[in-house]
């Protein structure tokens, strides 16, 4: 088979034993004709006949009337001839066999498609009328392409279904909820090329919703294709928050009366967006309906019923090849009745080069290679029935197991032409993995750190009470704001540091859930901006510290140049550094979602990449900077009065810190698939509740419970006997130099 596109082995299968039930002889008690149709449309003789079943017109009454000639069924009819003899002119497909055809016209009739349907399942028995004589010999055909659609094809198939006669769709108007078609107990030749409506009715909603229109009309067949299509579309559009003024069913042999009620209700809507789940015909008919009515003014969304249609043309000749040369050309041939002098005459020798209609669009052949790969299905299926099976005297058998196993991540396939224990192994597509019987290949599972599994559960739990405790905290600090413990330390870098605290807990919650583009960006982006500005209050609240008790030679003004300002200043610029980073990161190369194949054989491994692997490092390595640089600050400040112990307190948390990241990177590098985030989310939670026990619990535990301590005379205690000792001998120094001079 030329296409890529390949059926599974059963669907091969079930063909093939179609095919053969197809050739038995019928053995009935009476012979009779069944059905009997003047010449088809198009033939050829073979070996091999295939039936076709085509709507080339959207009517039929007399000879003489004019009706629409259907450029799409046609060129349909075209792709199948064409595979047709494409087969017979190859040497490797069904040699020495030829393949013929019988293609009728059912012009959009469910009855007349029925009466092709019986003469294509008989006669090649020559009697007209019911003989006692049994009927031994097999239908015309071997197989039909066509119908079109699911209530056609029902219909068809109900007649020649238990001839065991295959009836291959060539369209996609089989919906998903038309399930009794693919019930191989009720239909069991029936088959198909090409995917469900089910698909095409979920796209239209989401079509609907990216132009924003919520308020929409629809009208649909009234056939199972367009009820059940818009079924699909109307549960999908309420999910998408799209709301349906009205849904009416038409068809288009339905009376003016019932006609004329669609058209009003058209005109009392007022939605401007209509969705129309039609066929073909059924829209030609509706079109011209609205047309008469003058009814305009509509953004119309169409299926691929009509939507891909060509325009359609009348033609005044019963023969197709003279209506389809009239249309095509644009002229009439002399002796066409509709005729008239301002038409220009068909001479039999038009040219197709520069002409541009339907016939000539090559846009549309993904649609017509459906009936070229359902008459290859077949002759593949015919060429393995006919496949002369060699016998001779020697009969090779292998005792089962004997055959060598295929390796993991391979699947056998039997060589054509030898023993069945001569396979070969073919290894599986990166995405999928062989299952345990190394016969056929099974989607690997997609792997990933999820809210729904224990993992994902704890660490989203460790990251919520950690938000909740910082919040508690900053409650604590903001109802003793006036205290001395809390005026003491800094409170507006403390509020910061909190609020940058409980960004750095809710950061972590960004590294669970399937990754997707944004959420890789904002997950390193977020976790580096937030640290950043939490290590930039610790360090300020470090500086103060410092200075505050290093500042002791004579007319000393350290404390002039770190204020208030200066220290917010200070706190703005390191978080402006990082925010930079971040910003060249993901315009450079920034993080995204990448299947990872490597790490586990029979999994995929969801993770985000880093794009820039320098970008990644430039932001940890600035965090740890930061930190390096105020741990060595606060241990320079460890040696305050013992009743000022902030600086112990902040050394001891950065040790922490900076314990936690050193043993993160070995860790996140060695860690295998969703460990190595999870990795990461344990790192930053250990962290931030280092900070925040470190430096804020020992201080809500004086004003919680030990209150007594809570005071400014305690507070200062030998801090205060420190102060006034350093005035009396800076006093005496400056006495001293005074009397000197």
């Amino acid at each position: 088979m030329t296409s890529t596109q390949r059926w599974p082995d059963w669907g091969w299968e079930l063909l093939q034993l179609l095919l053969i039930v197809s050739f038995s002889q019928a053995e009935e008690l009476v012979c009779r004709q069944r059905e009997d149709l003047k010449n088809p449309q198009l033939s050829n003789d073979g070996d091999i006949i295939l039936g076709g079943i085509f709507s080339f017109h959207s009517s039929w009454k007399n000879r003489q009337d004019s009706y629409i000639l259907n450029f799409r069924e046609f060129q349909f009819a075209q792709a199948m001839i064409f595979a047709i003899e494409e087969i017979n002119n190859s040497t490797d497909l069904l040699p020495g066999i030829s393949l013929g055809y019988k293609m009728y016209d059912t012009c959009g009739s469910v009855a007349r498609s029925v009466r092709v349907g019986l003469a294509l399942a008989n006669g090649n028995e020559a009697v007209s009328a019911p003989s006692e004589e049994q009927c031994t010999k097999p239908a015309q055909v071997q197989a039909i392409i066509g119908e079109t659609t699911s209530s056609v094809s029902r219909a068809v198939i109900t007649v020649i279904g238990p001839f065991y006669i295959p009836l291959v769709g060539k369209s996609g108007k089989y919906t998903y909820d038309s399930n009794c078609l693919f019930d191989k107990t009720k239909y069991p030749s029936f088959l198909r090329t090409i995917p469900s409506d089910y698909y095409q009715s979920r796209a239209l909603a989401q079509l609907v919703k990216h132009f924003g229109w919520t308020w929409v009309g629809a009208i649909r067949g009234n056939d199972d294709y367009g009820n059940n299509g818009m079924a699909t579309f109307t549960e999908t559009a309420q999910q998408l928050g799209i709301c349906l003024e009205y849904s009416v069913p038409f068809f288009r042999t339905d009376p003016p009366d019932k006609i004329g009620k669609i058209i009003d209700i058209i005109k009392a809507s007022t939605s401007k967006v209509i969705v129309a789940f039609l066929t073909q015909m059924d829209m030609d008919v509706l079109i011209h309906e609205l047309s008469k009515h003058n009814l305009t003014g509509y953004q119309w969304v169409g299926s691929e019923g009509w939507i891909l249609d060509s325009q359609t043309a009348e033609t005044d000749r019963h023969h197709l090849l003279d209506g389809f040369w009239e249309t095509l050309f644009s002229c009439k041939f002399k002796q066409s009745e509709s005729s008239t002098g301002n038409e220009r005459e068909c001479t039999g020798h038009e040219d197709l080069t520069g002409v541009q209609n339907g016939f000539t669009d090559m846009s549309l052949m993904p649609i017509f290679n459906n009936v070229y790969k359902a008459v290859y299905a077949v002759a593949h299926a015919l060429h393995s029935i006919l496949d002369p099976l060699t016998v001779s005297s020697t009969i090779n058998t292998q005792p089962t197991g004997q055959h060598e196993k295929c390796p993991p991540g391979t699947r056998k396939v039997l060589q054509k032409g030898k023993p069945v224990y001569s396979i070969t192994c073919v290894r599986c597509q990166p995405e999928f993995w062989s299952n345990e019987r190394r016969d056929a290949c099974v989607k690997k599972e997609a792997e990933f750190l999820s809210y729904e599994e224990i993992m994902g559960v704890l660490l989203t739990a460790a990251s919520l009470f950690g938000t909740f405790m910082t919040v508690g905290v900053a409650v604590i600090f903001f109802s003793h704001r006036k205290s001395p413990i809390v005026r003491a330390n800094n409170s507006e870098l403390s509020f910061l540091l909190l609020f940058s605290l409980t960004l750095c807990f809710l950061c972590s919650l960004t590294f669970i859930g399937r990754p997707s583009d944004w959420s890789c960006m904002l997950r390193h982006t977020a976790f580096g901006i937030t640290f950043v500005l939490c290590i930039s209050c610790v360090l300020g609240k470090t500086m103060v510290v410092l200075m505050a008790f290093r500042a002791t030679l004579p007319g000393s003004n350290v404390m002039k140049w770190f204020g208030p300002v200066q220290q917010r200043l200070s706190v703005l610029a390191f978080t402006l550094i990082q925010v930079v980073i971040c910003i060249l990161w993901l315009s450079i190369s920034p993080p995204f979602p990448f299947k990872n194949f490597m790490g586990f054989k029979d999994k995929i491994i969801l993770e985000c990449a880093l794009g820039s692997a320098l970008g990644f490092w430039a932001v940890l390595g600035y965090i740890g900077l930061l930190a390096i640089l105020c741990f060595i600050l606060a241990f320079l400040a460890r040696k305050l009065p013992d009743n000022f112990n902030e600086a112990k307190f902040i050394t001891f948390s950065m040790l922490i810190f900076c314990a936690v990241w050193i043993t993160f990177i070995p860790a996140y590098v060695s860690s295998p698939g969703k460990f190595s985030v999870a990795v990461e989310i344990f790192a930053i939670l250990a962290s931030s509740f280092g900070l925040l026990i470190c430096i804020f619990i020992p201080k809500c535990y004086i004003i919680l419970l030990k209150p007594e301590k809570n005071t400014k005379k305690n507070m200062m205690g030998k801090l205060y006997t420190i102060i006034i000792s350093l005035q009396n001998n800076l006093r005496d120094s400056y006495c001293k130099i005074t009397n000197t001079s």
